[in-house]
């Protein structure tokens, strides 16, 4: 078996085991998810699915859909725009939660993987609620 077949093979997986049919659309936005670099808006989920004859609606109901179920993680980052990222598992060798960097100038958002709280600062915040996201705001190197 192919690691590409593999891959598959576990997308389905992962659908299934959350309690969904593995149906064409749901396998592809969550292969893109799973590879993706950063958390997409459906916009661009929906754009790049359209060439399988996805339309932008089954995109949408399947983005939400995922995230009911916690395959998907929903974050709005302060522009009003929704993104989708795959709630990555250890079993998989995938990342949890984890901080994201917002380009103030032209909103591009980056998965921070390897930035995390310090013990003591988790101790701080555990006294005041529990931490669900990260967000970091400044200008990317493009936009310097």
């Amino acid at each position: 078996m192919t690691k590409k077949d593999e891959s598959l093979e576990l997308v389905k997986r992962a659908i299934r085991d959350a309690g969904l049919r593995a149906t064409p659309a749901r396998i592809a936005i969550l292969q893109m998810l799973w590879e993706s670099n950063s958390p997409l808006p459906h916009s661009v989920v929906a754009e790049k699915l359209a060439s399988l004859g996805v339309d932008s609606a089954t995109v949408f109901r399947n983005l939400n859909g995922m995230a009911q179920v916690g395959l998907l993680r929903r974050a709005e980052l302060g522009d009003h725009v929704w993104r989708f990222e795959a709630i990555r598992d250890h079993e998989h060798g995938r990342d949890s939660a984890h901080p994201h960097f917002l380009c103030v100038d032209c909103g591009e958002v980056t998965c921070l993987d390897d930035v995390q709280l310090t013990a003591s600062s988790q101790r701080v915040t555990e006294r005041v609620g529990e931490i669900t996201e990260i967000l970091v705001r400044g200008h990317c190197n493009q936009c310097r």
